[in-house]
Formats: structure tokens, C-alpha cells, sequence
């Protein structure tokens, strides 16, 4: 099925086609399929490697490439700051500013909402057992973000200079970015806020993404002759099933609203917030039930490999997430028998490959002995190589979940692979 646009719609942006779907039940919509970009198709499902600043940390976009990634998402809050959209814009879009010339996203800058504002050492945390709200969030003196209703005030991270977003200015920042796919500017609460926070936040949310809309709809009819930006509605309610559903049918209501009055209206959804790790299948299933088959959705931020499956499982089509890349900056790999640390003394006569069954470029070429070596001498190439690998380990591992719904046995795949990855724990 293709998202076709209604006659209302005055610039479609892109389309999504479904393919094959998994056996339907409540919570339950995974499917494969394909999102047509203005700079190339994305096949769904589709893991997305986080370039924060424009960049991938530690690798080329040709190393990017050569892991099978289809796309990568950048941050809209430090492209802003550094180098500055206006540069990236004169550079014909980030897709172009950094070589990678296929589809990108940008975040809105709502992560930073947290992360800066109310997270502790950024941390948003997915299990919060044992912990207290001194443990998540951070003292006021400590917080370089301030919320209100109209927007958010940042202090950088940088120089301790001021800075004002507002849905208006993320829109504005994320045009001149130039991404493929953006989302609106949202506010990203800790699973420890209160009931009557969330309320609040989730309507707050509603509001900036109404006026994320009308902004979007000004900017394409303004910024003639640029490639056609698409705009996604983030669907935030932290652990609570009637907040989910109730952002994401107030998200629908805009996009409807926007449609009949001849503006641009949402062409997908995200899922953000702090998700309890337990909870994941079920709250990203309570959002997709709500959601048109027609439109293709991203999960915000997702960590281990369980969690691709049930992700994909509960209808999420594409997500990001930094795990790989951080783990493989400290020494971290994935394997087809679960996670090791390549710095532990064993590895330092070990000269086989990280994964030889798994194989890939980097384990075809370089020894757990080399690799230790260079952790051990603090070596750059270290966190190129161990970042390499895992990204590779998790597009493919995806594209493998892709290619078992496909042929029909995704449940057998999934059920062979859980086994084994996580047989040692």
C-alpha cells in the first residue's frame, strides 16, 4: 500500500510502500517496506546510525556505507551551534556538507530538552529500579535548559552562550539542515516526572507541533527550489497507556486539521520518551495501534539487539541509537554470542577475528590482539575499528530481520538468534 496524498496535500514529500506484514494482533504491526526520499528508497525495517554533529564518530561516510547503513540522523542543536545551519544550508544540506549525499534525519533538538535541562550526565534512563529522582535528574543550578510554554531556553555546552528554540526556530534551524526527514520540536520528559507533569508536557507537545506545522508549510512555500523536507509528529506520554494514545490521536488531528486547510501535514510519526526496557513492546504497540498503516514511524533512541525485535514487532520501521558507536569508542563489540570487551587482559594473545562466523570487514582483517593493542596504547584506530564492526553488526542484523519477515520466518529467525546472543546471561 502507498501513502498517496490527498488532494489537499500542496507538497507531497515522500511515500511509503508496505511490503510484508507479520501476523496482526493487538500491540502487534511489524511489517517491512520502503520510504522513498528525495535522496534514495530506505528498506524498513531499517537501523539508522546516529551522526551527531554531521558525522559518525570516528568514521568516513564511506566506511558508513560499506556497513550496508541506509541513512543517518544528525542533531539539530549541535549542527546549530556548530557550524551553524546557515553554513550547512550555502553547502546544499547536510547530505551534501558531509559527503554523504542519501537520505539523513535530524532530530528537533527535544532530546537536548532533557538531556540539558532535567537528565543527569544525559542519561535517559529505560530502567529506573533502584533509583531516586536525585539519580536522573539533575539540580537546578546544574541545568543549562529551562522550559516554558512557548519554548526553551539552552545554555551551550560550548561557551555558556544563551540560546532560544522555539517550534518555529527548530523549523527554521532544520530547513536550512536540509534533511530528508525532521521532526517537530517536542519536550522529552524522565519517567520520573509526575502524572500531572506528563499531562502537562504531552499538551505542551501538541501545541509546539501545531505551530511546528504551520512554520514547515511557511518554510516550504518561502525556500522555493529545495528538495521537499519531510515532517514527523513525536508521540511522547512517558509509561502512561492513555497519554500515548491521546498524543498520538491529538498528532492525527493536526495532521488532519493541516490537510484541510491546504497546508503540509505530518508524513510519519516518531515514538520518543523514556521507556522502561520491560515496557518497550508494549508502549511503542499502544502507539502504533493509533497510527495509519499508510505512514512509516521511528522509534527515537533503542539500545540492544532484544529490542530491535521487539521494536519491529510492535510496528516501528526505523530507529536510531548511539549504543553501537559508544560501545565501540570504550572497547565494546557485539558477537553472535553476545557482547565482549575487547580491552580484557584474554583477548591480548587472542589473533582471531572479533566474529569470524559473522565475519564483515573488520573482522576479516584484524585480529582481538590487534585490536586489544590499540585500546591498550589509546590508539584512535581502536574506536574507528570496534565502531565499524558494531555498526555493521547491527545494519546487518536488521536487514537479516527484514529478510525473515519477508520470507515468512521471522519468528523461527528471531527465536535462533535471541538463543544464542544472549545464551550466557
Amino acid at each position: 500500500m502507498t501513502d498517496t496524498p490527498s488532494n489537499a496535500d500542496p507538497a507531497p514529500d515522500l511515500s511509503f510502500q508496505v511490503g510484508t506484514r507479520l501476523e496482526e494482533a493487538p500491540g502487534r504491526h511489524g511489517r517491512t517496506g520502503v520510504i522513498h526520499t528525495p535522496h534514495g528508497p530506505i528498506q524498513t525495517p531499517a537501523f539508522i546510525p546516529v551522526a551527531t554533529k554531521a558525522t559518525v564518530k570516528t568514521l568516513t561516510p564511506e566506511q558508513i556505507r560499506e556497513t550496508g547503513a541506509q541513512a543517518i540522523l544528525s542533531n539539530a542543536y549541535h549542527l546549530y551551534l556548530q557550524p551553524g545551519p546557515d553554513i550547512v544550508d550555502e553547502a546544499g544540506g547536510v547530505a551534501a556538507f558531509e559527503n554523504w549525499h542519501g537520505p539523513t534525519y535530524t532530530d528537533s533538538g527535544g532530546f537536548q530538552v532533557m538531556s540539558l535541562g532535567v537528565g543527569f550526565k544525559k542519561v535517559l534512563a529505560m530502567d529506573v529500579a533502584g533509583l531516586t529522582d536525585e539519580d536522573i535528574r539533575a539540580a537546578n543550578k546544574d541545568r543549562m535548559a529551562r522550559v516554558d510554554d512557548d519554548g526553551v531556553d539552552f545554555k551551550s555546552f560550548i561557551d555558556g552562550s544563551s540560546h532560544r528554540f522555539t517550534p518555529e526556530v527548530s523549523m527554521q534551524i532544520q530547513h536550512q539542515l536540509g534533511a530528508d526527514i525532521m521532526f517537530a520540536f517536542d519536550e522529552l520528559t524522565t519517567l520520573v516526572d509526575t502524572r500531572g507533569y506528563q499531562e502537562h508536557s504531552v499538551e505542551r507537545t501538541r501545541l509546539w507541533a501545531r505551530r511546528c506545522l504551520l512554520e514547515h508549510d511557511r518554510l516550504t512555500r518561502v525556500r522555493t527550489g529545495k528538495p521537499l523536507q519531510s515532517l514527523w509528529g513525536v508521540v511522547q506520554g512517558a509509561q502512561y497507556e492513555d497519554l500515548r494514545r491521546q498524543a498520538t490521536h491529538g498528532l492525527l488531528e493536526l495532521d488532519r486539521e493541516a490537510r484541510s486547510e491546504g497546508r503540509r501535514g505530518f508524513g510519519g510519526f516518531g515514538i520518543g520518551g523514556a521507556l522502561e526496557k520491560e515496557n518497550l513492546g508494549t508502549i511503542v504497540g499502544w502507539v502504533t495501534d493509533e497510527l495509519p498503516e499508510n505512514k512509516p514511524r521511528h522509534l527515537l533512541g533503542i539500545s540492544e539487539p532484544d529490542d530491535l525485535f521487539t521494536a519491529i514487532e510492535a510496528g516501528a520501521d526505523t530507529f536510531d541509537c548511539v549504543a553501537p558507536t559508544r560501545l565501540g569508542r570504550r572497547g565494546g563489540v557485539y558477537t553472535l554470542d553476545g557482547r565482549m570487551n575487547l580491552m580484557a587482559a584474554r583477548f591480548r594473545r587472542d589473533f582471531t577475528g572479533v566474529d569470524e562466523e559473522f565475519g564483515g570487514y573488520v573482522s576479516e582483517n584484524y585480529s582481538r590482539a590487534y585490536i586489544h593493542h590499540l585500546l591498550r596504547a589509546k590508539e584512535y584506530l581502536a574506536g574507528t575499528l570496534c565502531t565499524l564492526h558494531n555498526l555493521e553488526f547491527m545494519v546487518r542484523l536488521v536487514d537479516n530481520i527484514r529478510a525473515a519477515i519477508d520470507a515468512g520466518d521471522y519468528e523461527a529467525y528471531r527465536d535462533e538468534f535471541m538463543g544464542r546472543y544472549y545464551a550466557g546471561r
